[in-house]
């Protein structure tokens, strides 16, 4: 049994305290919704333009592929730590100063990035970033876990990222032979700004949004375990691929700006699965969605074998991105219903950044020495690994339901 978290200071607030606009927002409503998934979003942005990013330490500061998928490797990988250390804070610490002294950090560590060309050097900024930046994902995690249902919320967390993701990957690679990187971690910076001016407006949550979550239980350790176990599979067969799309299309013959086009709009359908989750969420469970959404995430992953056809390779980039989109709000969603104080949605955080951060980095590993035939199969195994290993947790939710 847990004991309760403690109000921090500024969830006691009346109307005439500093951060008094939050009390005028449904912390229920969309616009609550929409602020916490910028809050959840802003550490972890690099990993939505991840084809930008990597497509342009190749391009622009000539890094191999090998080095330009350990930087990203390296910063999702101090993501993971961040998200593994706000399972232990985000009970006590106030979670909105956190907030600002992380999101300003963040620029600070961009702005640093912006200066430096050696990939040592830059690996080691970027898994400082990734600390702070998954440190800042946990907390947001936390607060999205005390919303009423928060698979809702994690399925507009999705279409902000899928939204503005797709915009980085389509605009950003073409401007990077005139700007160099200094344009990928400017728009990183952008973000990070916009959300620290939406920050005062985001609803206090003093109190469990959901009543159900105010209810002491004791943590179900094996289904939890089995969910953060298929949350780290789902996401590290995805971006694996992910972070080598663009050379992925190139190397089947197709043009750069054509693939980060390709690339940028599919992601804007990804809109359509986080949309999907928002309309339907648990009224037919997690389950059928969960078998539907992975199956459907497979199939278009192996149709890669045949990107040099480039309609093939639209296909198969737009269905994934809405299985993307669909799957891992209905898994976060499971690592938050095994207890009620929300550290167990911040350890889904952890998870998801260790699936993030190890799929590049075994795929920086195959691409120096095998094709990329190779790396879709592999890819396919891992999501069908995935869907047994979530199958239980989500079936005995359902059947409490």
């Amino acid at each position: 049994m847990q004991p309760s978290a403690p109000v921090p200071a500024e969830s006691k607030n009346t109307a005439g305290t500093q951060f008094s606009w939050g009390n005028r927002i449904d912390p229920n409503g969309m616009v609550a919704r929409t602020l916490l998934a910028f809050l959840a979003s802003a550490g972890l942005f690099y990993v939505n333009i991840m084809p930008a990013l990597v497509s342009g330490l190749i391009e622009a500061l000539q890094f191999s592929k090998e080095d330009a998928g350990l930087v990203a490797s390296f910063n999702v990988y101090g993501a993971a730590l961040g998200a593994l250390a706000a399972v232990f804070v985000v009970k006590t610490w106030s979670w909105r100063k956190t907030s600002v002294v992380l999101l300003i950090a963040l620029i600070a560590c961009d702005l640093i990035s912006i200066l430096l060309s050696e990939p040592l050097t830059l690996m080691v900024v970027r898994f400082i970033h990734g600390s702070i930046g998954g440190l800042l994902v946990g907390v947001g995690f936390s607060i999205i876990a005390r919303t009423k249902e928060a698979d809702k919320t994690f399925g507009v967390l999705l279409l902000v990222q899928f939204g503005l993701g797709g915009v980085g990957v389509i605009y950003i690679p073409p401007l990077v032979p005139e700007y160099g990187t200094s344009v990928l971690f400017a728009s990183l910076i952008a973000f990070s700004v916009c959300t620290l001016l939406m920050l005062p407006f985001i609803p206090h949550y003093q109190n469990n949004a959901n009543p159900r979550k105010g209810v002491q239980q004791s943590v179900k350790r094996l289904p939890l375990a089995a969910a953060l176990l298929a949350l780290f599979l789902f996401q590290a067969a995805n971006m694996g691929l992910y972070a080598y799309i663009i050379d992925l299309g190139v190397v089947a013959g197709l043009q750069t700006e054509q693939v980060s086009t390709i690339v940028g709009i599919s992601a804007w359908f990804g809109i359509l699965g986080s949309v999907l989750v928002v309309w339907l969420s648990t009224r037919v469970g997690r389950g059928f969605p969960l078998v539907i959404g992975i199956v459907f995430t497979a199939i278009n992953t192996f149709v890669l074998h045949y990107a040099q056809q480039e309609w093939l390779f639209w296909l198969a980039n737009i269905n994934i991105a809405i299985a993307w989109a669909f799957v891992i709000p209905y898994i976060l969603g499971l690592c938050s219903e095994f207890d009620r104080q929300g550290q167990m949605a911040a350890l889904g955080g952890f998870a998801s950044k260790m699936g993030l951060a190890s799929g590049p980095l075994a795929a920086a590993l195959m691409v120096g020495g095998f094709s990329y035939s190779v790396l879709i199969n592999i890819a396919v195994l891992v999501l069908l690994l995935s869907l047994i290993v979530t199958w239980w947790p989500a079936r005995m939710l359902d059947r409490e339901s």
